[in-house]
């Protein structure tokens, strides 16, 4: 478990956001969200195309403006604290942007360093080693440290942007469409991975997703956005019997089927 988290219990809030309000120009993205994320889990958000997920994951980053509203992580409102308190609080994420995001003139090693040398004073060493084990931890063989993100497969980058956003041992993890352009079974492969990760390190995981057997198989809970706020949070259940148009056609429309049967063990 990441110290970050230490004095949160389990299942408590670790990240809550109220009357989220985002905007660009003259157009609300989000108007008045609230969402609660607790620790320990694995949270699906989902939603139509162009509705805001990302934006709403950017936001608790800080990488978007608010117009309105607070996020907290950690008890902290992220609008209220200092600039050493914000980077304390930044240290204890890690994000795995979509596409992977990694730097095409870095090696894998090096693209996990990147945290390091911004927040930790290490020998190169030690950096060398850190990151080796980072590469092992996400199932990367280790000559995979000395290529470069374009002698990478898809699965492949997906996993040492994951790598490096573990990097400084975070207590939550940001993943932003992590299994998109994933064959099924690399997808389900990156799932299983997560769940295992989020079982030994104690993570808590913010998952932006249209993935349906993502939603089945690893998230405990799921928060549906709409109208520009979370329409349901719940379980897959909840979200079975939930009476909106674009959730019923979601969770039970054609491409859905067989999603109510018990993940397989």
């Amino acid at each position: 478990m990441s110290a970050c988290a230490e004095g949160i219990a389990e299942n408590e809030v670790i990240i809550r956001c109220r009357g989220v309000t985002v905007g660009f120009g003259e157009r609300l993205i989000l108007d008045g969200l609230d969402l609660d994320v607790r620790r320990g889990e694995i949270l699906g958000f989902v939603g139509g195309s162009g509705t805001g997920k990302s934006v709403l994951m950017r936001t608790i980053l800080g990488l978007n403006p608010l117009r309105g509203g607070t996020v907290e992580v950690f008890g902290h409102d992220l609008g209220a604290v200092d600039t050493a308190t914000r980077a304390g609080i930044e240290r204890c994420w890690g994000v795995l942007f979509q596409h992977g995001a990694l730097f095409s003139s870095l090696t894998v090693l090096q693209n996990i360093q990147v945290p390091m040398r911004e927040h930790l004073h290490l020998t190169q060493g030690l950096m060398d080693d850190l990151a080796r084990l980072k590469i092992a931890m996400v199932g990367l063989p280790p000559d995979a440290a000395d290529k470069f993100p374009s002698e990478l497969s898809g699965g492949m980058i997906k996993r040492a942007s994951l790598a490096r956003a573990l990097a400084l041992d975070p207590a939550i993890v940001f993943l932003d469409e992590p299994t998109s352009g994933l064959d099924p079974i690399g997808a389900g492969d990156f799932d299983d991975l997560i769940a295992k990760l989020r079982d030994t390190l104690g993570l808590t995981v913010f998952m932006v997703t249209h993935d349906l057997d993502s939603l089945r198989s690893v998230c405990d809970r799921i928060a549906v956005l709409g109208n520009r706020r979370v329409l349901v949070e719940g379980p897959l259940a909840t979200m079975l019997t939930f009476d909106d148009p674009w959730v019923k056609a979601y969770f039970r429309g054609t491409r859905a089927r067989g999603l109510a049967a018990p993940a397989a063990e």
